[in-house]
């Protein structure tokens, strides 16, 4: 009989045991996949660019910037491009079914985000064929069942027409995918000029701009050349990076590292100490079988390498079921959540699997090697 194939059998002597502490493990990193999923996900910060700049008003997001800001911006040393882009939200059908359309400057967020976008000069030129077309990311484009070439109508709940209309047609002219998973693209793009002109506030008026510093420029430094440029106007800035701005307006709902954090610890800590607890009562039950081991040659290594092989397997396995659950549940859940499981994410997973399963499975094989063979053969 092999070493593993031993292992294998002690670990499942008692099957209803085994399967009740693998299923303990699934669960803790079914837990896991998912939650570090939602925190890698295309809905947080994760994935936001560290050089790209974003430049909003002191006063918040939403209180709208001049657009004539743009100019001043573009000749403040260090910028190597600018972009704007108003918000315009809105549903399609129901009111439940929100969709987020971003009105850009075409040419300024090709230059800007469009590598991160994957939008390509052939989409761009698609775009601007018509002042009502939009360009749809994949996860909004495969949620609505969005084709190239279908009209869509979108009513917005605060950007009315001029004519008093809250519906909005545009005409998908592409579909973007994204540099990587992590990507946001559940939004469309539209163009800003058709938006300015059709509706009837905040015209002139932009949520923000994106600024993309010029190689070799630090982004930290030049966001606070921008805002000293605004400082004594009548709209002074904020300007961060992405992801600062990011991680800042997720944090207004709720700090969800913390959360994760917090949920995935208490998880874990609660699998360390049942796993442990029942190896400890697994050994102590099989403690003449140690004690006739070691009578037959088995030295204090071999010994302790059993158990932790066991405490290993059922780790693994368990582990293998939860983050097998955790990529099912991100491809049958909706792209509104954008949770991505990425292979960081599942290598740290496996390096927990390990650490655990390890550490788990210490005290009960210390517990093994101090077995004393007289003491057990004679209590026999």
């Amino acid at each position: 009989m092999t070493y593993f194939k031993l292992a294998r059998r002690n670990t499942w002597r008692k099957p209803l045991r085994t399967l009740m502490l693998m299923l303990c493990v699934a669960v803790a990193f079914l837990i896991y996949g998912l939650t570090a999923s939602f925190e890698n996900g295309t809905q947080s910060a994760t994935a936001a660019s560290e050089d790209l700049l974003a430049v909003m008003s002191r006063a918040g997001t939403a209180q709208p910037l001049p657009l004539a800001q743009r100019n001043r911006i573009a000749q403040i040393e260090g910028v190597a491009a600018v972009g704007y882009s108003t918000r315009l939200r809105g549903f399609v059908e129901v009111e439940k079914n929100i969709v987020p359309v971003n009105a850009a400057d075409p040419a300024g967020l090709m230059q800007t985000s469009g590598a991160e976008l994957g939008i390509t000069p052939a989409m761009l030129a698609d775009l601007t064929a018509a002042r009502d077309r939009v360009l749809v990311g994949r996860a909004l484009a495969e949620a609505q069942g969005w084709q190239v070439g279908q009209r869509v109508e979108v009513t917005a709940f605060r950007a009315p027409r001029a004519d008093g209309s809250p519906n909005w047609g545009f005409d998908i002219a592409g579909i973007f995918d994204g540099a990587n998973s992590s990507t946001d693209t559940y939004f469309m793009v539209a163009q800003y000029d058709y938006v300015n002109a059709a509706r009837a506030e905040g015209r002139d008026t932009v949520n923000g701009f994106i600024v993309r510093p010029a190689a070799g420029v630090v982004a930290s430094e030049l966001a606070s050349r921008i805002d000293a440029a605004f400082a004594n106007s009548s709209s002074p800035t904020r300007t961060q990076s992405e992801k600062q701005f990011l991680q800042a307006f997720i944090r207004q709902f709720a700090d969800v590292g913390l959360i994760v954090r917090l949920v995935v610890g208490a998880a874990f800590a609660t699998i360390l100490m049942i796993v442990a607890n029942s190896m400890l009562f697994a050994i102590r039950e099989r403690t003449f079988e140690i004690g006739l081991l070691k009578t037959l040659g088995f030295r204090n290594g071999a010994i302790m390498g059993l158990i932790l092989a066991e405490s290993l397997l059922i780790f693994m396995v368990g582990g293998l079921i939860g983050l097998g659950l955790s990529k099912l549940a991100t491809l049958l859940v909706g792209p509104q959540l954008g949770l991505v499981l990425s292979v960081p994410v599942l290598v740290k997973a496996l390096g927990i699997m390990v650490a655990f399963g390890l550490l788990t499975g210490l005290l009960p094989a210390l517990l093994a090697m101090n077995t004393n063979i007289h003491k057990t053969l004679r209590a026999r």
